[in-house]
């Protein structure tokens, strides 16, 4: 063998060492690439725990307190019942739906995602990406959108509460997350849907949540029909004790809910958390002055009431407003929430019991349509300026009516299959006895 060929061969296995090098190193980098911020996914962990407080107890105080006592448990019982069902239906196959990992081409992905259902394929080692190079547990980014889920279904029950069979809540929860939430989640929140080309602004939930159930709830109101004796006899909460205490547990925990749809412990997640108080805390004074302008006292319901306006209003918005933009969107969102629970519903007679829509639907609708405003950096919104406040405005407002088109259409095909089938409303009896002892035999208070 000549000592060129010696070399010759040498070269080669030197190059092909070079190379099997080269892609080891940049398979390791991918790997170390791919492993979640040990920070980010303690803090995403710790904002799906804030999500989960939310809705027990913190929803389902608030809610119970407002109900008159024979119906305590009962709206409790729903509430809690709604959010396991959600979570079980979101493992199984929405997620998928919302966010799987198959994009279907032309017009069908612009509505649902594809992929494996029941998470299959799902491991402790997969990962999911979130705004920045970071990646975080996809097993923790699917925990903290089920709690979304959960909440969003639970939410609806404000404008049922006191008359509605707690067989037709669980038989219209699945229906209503397949048709209604789980595609306006992915047109909002997932690459390739509709919505999110369009570059919606909706930091956390503005239209999938708050829209989305207070137009559901209004439309099941409706198909429901009035409580007997609405609005002629007074049906004033039980006690505002316990709607107090849920309202300070929503409050904390909409923090989780804000603030941790920035996927990170980063500077959007601070920004979303300082929006999240004084947008809270404009909005709850807001609703006590007013009070006072109309000619009554302020007052510890409409404490709960502004501060609810507030955090919805301010919830597209959290990560895409400033401080004061966010306290403006919370003092214009209790001033119009106020008119319509205190005026609207009364001339329009739909029975939101709870005022599910009043709030919640109202609010998410200043707030999302708000959030064109408060994103320009003259209002210190953390925007560029490169798209126009015009356009912007408009991308705000297609996204609300797309959002109330689907929910009000989808919740009434599926309260229609629910009434055909098994029917919506409890007895008369039923309703007079209180649905704690009729749906469920047992009483809040002894």
């Amino acid at each position: 063998m000549t000592m060129r060929k010696i070399l010759t061969g040498a070269g080669v296995l030197a190059a092909s060492f070079t190379i099997a090098t080269a892609a080891f190193a940049q398979e390791a980098a991918e790997a170390a690439a791919a492993v979640p911020n040990p920070g980010n996914n303690a803090w995403m962990m710790t904002a799906t725990v804030l999500v989960m407080l939310m809705i027990l107890p913190g929803l389902a105080l608030f809610y119970g307190g407002l109900t008159r006592s024979k119906n305590m448990l009962s709206t409790m019982t729903q509430i809690g019942a709604t959010a396991a069902l959600a979570m079980l239906i979101w493992v199984m196959w929405g997620y998928s739906l919302a966010f799987g990992d198959t994009t279907y081409e032309g017009t069908l992905g612009l509505f649902i995602s594809g992929g494996s259902y029941f998470l299959a394929g799902t491991d402790a080692s997969s990962t999911a990406a979130t705004f920045t190079d970071e990646v975080i547990s996809k097993y923790v980014f699917i925990s903290f959108q089920m709690t979304f889920a959960a909440i969003t279904a639970a939410l609806i029950l404000g404008a049922t509460a006191e008359r509605m069979k707690f067989s037709a809540v669980m038989a219209f929860v699945p229906i209503w997350l397949t048709i209604v939430y789980f595609p306006i989640a992915h047109m909002v929140w997932a690459g390739g849907g509709l919505l999110f080309e369009d570059g919606a602004l909706d930091f956390a939930g503005g239209t999938v949540v708050h829209i989305n159930a207070g137009i559901s709830g209004l439309v099941l109101a409706y198909l429901l029909g009035k409580r007997r004796g609405w609005p002629q006899e007074p049906m004033m909460p039980h006690s505002l004790t316990l709607t107090m205490v849920g309202t300070g547990l929503l409050w904390v925990g909409w923090f989780g809910f804000n603030a941790g749809s920035a996927l990170e412990a980063d500077g959007s997640a601070g920004l979303a958390m300082i929006n999240t108080f004084v947008a809270t805390a404009a909005g709850a004074l807001t609703w006590m002055v007013i009070e006072r302008a109309a000619g009554h006292k302020g007052s510890a319901l409409g404490f709960c009431s502004g501060v609810i306006a507030g955090l919805v209003a301010v919830t597209p918005a959290a990560g895409n407003s400033g401080p004061f933009g966010a306290i403006l969107l919370g003092i214009l969102s209790s001033a119009v929430c106020y008119i319509f629970v205190a005026k609207v519903k009364m001339k329009f007679g739909y029975d939101d019991s709870l005022d599910a829509f009043g709030i919640h639907g109202v609010g998410g609708i200043v707030g999302a349509i708000g959030t064109a405003v408060v994103y320009q950096p003259f209002l210190g919104g953390p925007g560029d300026g490169s798209t126009a406040l015009g356009a912007q405005l408009w991308i705000q407002t297609y996204s609300v009516l797309v959002t109330i088109a689907w929910a009000g259409i989808g919740t009434l095909i599926a309260g229609l299959i629910v009434k055909a089938l098994i029917g919506l409303r409890v007895t008369e009896d039923a309703e007079v006895e209180g649905l704690d002892i009729s749906e469920h035999g047992e009483r809040a208070y002894n």
